[in-house]
């Protein structure tokens, strides 16, 4: 994805929350990226951003190897603000103070503001709660900088110089558990830094169709079109730039969803009036997976060979259209990006079926023009292109399908189990008016697993279900949604009766992390 609009560089000191500061960050309608604390200050300043957040980190300003600031980038007259370790190592580079007071502050904690004329706390009350997680701290301001706020462990908490632009704080306002933060965060960005909250869902839409538009030209574009939110709103995208240069690709691998095949074919092309290929490839996909139980190995096999199911339809619509086909639309969010290593820092956690599973002699030039965003912005660019509620709105579903909730080798009957569990979980849930109180639910079959039952008055040997209800922002992380009693009870009955070969059904109830959302 790529943005005429001047980023706020987010600049990653080992944060847990580093990602989460530039979703705060973007919810002020301000275009925001994540940058490792081991680019120079000569490269972040390459970027034209027009402000530097510097977040919070593990170390102490004084440890050995701890990442410091140059001073040098306090000259380049972009507004700075420091968070936590970004505010130390700010104090320290401009030549304030920093020590360990004994007195460590973590958690909730009563932060006083100080004087007035302050730009970031304008309008806030004199006390308000924060959540602070340090055990140095700033002792003494820089100077040109005038102390703002206090705590009882802080004795600077807070400082500014509004005259350079540059602000600190000690506390970490992106969080939720702060008081204000958000309210902190844009009286930075929009008063001290100057920035118009301009970043909006119809400003996306426009600076990607432009982008696609620069980078397709008059080329014949396939998108790999699951039903999912991401690949129908990055159709949408792609079809309003480039019009009937665009063939969606829908593979029914025979991993999917009961019904989902219809709702695409039927539901999809009527809402967006895209030209649909349909491929049956489900006998291809299963003798590929016949007897594979390595999640991994799973994923990549889906991967790989989704890959080539595109490469020969591509050759069938070259055949039709007479050119050549030279892109390949995919979903790719932020999320998978980071989850699959390409983030700051990140771990390769698993394969994903539009990141980490991809072929090295790949016959496409990829599209992905949602890549840099999270997924509540790419459900409000769908809104923005006119996409219908109920698919904008549906929950993520994992390209591999149910593929990846199966534990175990996957074959037709087990998929027809675990398509019957799933089908009942949604209605369920759709009829208890959850589908926007829960972020994702996927049903998973222990396959391998027999648990000891007895349905009429036999003993059985069933597979047990496994529920994952989960609530989150954006994937990075989740909890185990709270749902009501009566519904788990109603979903259990159901599958119980309606599905001979479960007689069990149990509830996940491990947040992210330590637990990924998907079982495998």
């Amino acid at each position: 994805m790529s943005t005429p609009h001047r980023p706020v560089l987010v600049v990653d000191y080992g944060a847990q929350y580093a990602q989460l500061i530039a979703r705060r960050v973007r919810e002020a309608r301000v275009y925001s990226e994540v940058v490792p604390a081991t680019a120079t200050v000569a490269e972040l300043l390459a970027r034209d951003p027009a402000a530097i957040i510097l977040s919070g980190g593990p170390a102490s300003v004084y440890a050995d190897g701890a990442p410091q600031v140059d001073p040098a980038l306090f000259a380049g007259g972009v507004p700075t603000l420091g968070i936590c370790y970004g505010f130390q190592a700010m104090a320290q580079s401009l030549g304030g103070g920093v020590t360990r007071t004994g007195r460590s502050e973590y958690g909730r904690t009563a932060l006083q503001v100080t004087g007035t004329g302050s730009r970031i706390f304008a309008g806030l009350p004199e006390e308000f709660a924060v959540w602070m997680s340090h055990g140095d701290a700033v002792n003494r301001a820089p100077d040109g900088f005038v102390v703002t706020a206090t705590t009882a462990g802080a004795p600077v908490a807070a400082f500014e110089d509004t005259a350079r632009a540059l602000a600190g704080v000690q506390f970490h306002p992106e969080v939720l558990h702060t008081e204000h933060g958000q309210d902190v965060l844009e009286h930075f960005l929009h008063d001290l830094a100057g920035i118009a909250p301009d970043w909006t869902p119809a400003s996306i839409v426009d600076e990607q169709v432009a982008a696609v538009r620069a980078a397709v030209g008059d080329a014949q574009v396939l998108c790999a079109l699951s039903g999912g939110v991401d690949s129908a709103v990055a159709a949408a995208l792609v079809h309003r730039a480039v019009g009937d240069n665009l063939t969606c690709v829908f593979v029914d691998h025979g991993l999917l969803r009961k019904g989902e095949r219809v709702q695409v074919e039927r539901d999809y092309v009527a809402a967006t009036g895209i030209r649909l290929k349909v491929v049956d490839a489900s006998r291809r996909f299963l003798a590929e997976l016949s007897g594979v139980t390595d999640p991994e190995a799973k994923r990549k096999i889906i991967g790989r060979l989704f890959i080539r199911v595109f490469e020969d339809a591509a050759r069938e619509v070259v055949a039709q259209s007479g050119g050549s086909v030279e892109f390949l639309v995919q979903g790719t969010l932020y999320p998978d990006v980071v989850e699959s290593g390409g983030g700051t820092g990140a771990a390769n956690i698993k394969s994903h079926h539009n990141v980490g599973g991809l072929p090295e002699d790949l016959q496409f030039t990829l599209v992905e023009p949602l890549r840099a965003l999270f997924k509540d912005e790419v459900r409000q660019v769908g809104l923005e292109l006119g996409l219908p509620p109920a698919m904008v709105w549906r929950h993520p579903f994992p390209g591999p399908g149910l593929g990846i909730r199966i534990v175990g080798a996957v074959d037709a009957e087990r998929l027809a189990v675990l398509r019957e569990a799933d089908a009942i979980v949604r209605e369920e849930t759709t009829a208890a008016g959850l589908d926007r109180d829960v972020w994702q639910f996927p049903v998973v079959l222990l396959a391998d697993v027999r648990s000891v039952g007895v349905q009429g008055d036999g003993r059985t040997y069933g597979h047990p279900v496994v529920l994952r209800p989960v609530s989150s922002e954006d994937a990075m992380t989740a909890d185990f949604s709270r749902l009501p009693y009566d519904v788990l009870a109603r979903i259990s009955t159901r599958i119980t009766n309606e599905v001979p070969e479960v007689n069990r059904v149990v509830l996940d109830i491990t947040s992210k992390p330590p637990g990924t959302i998907e079982w495998e």
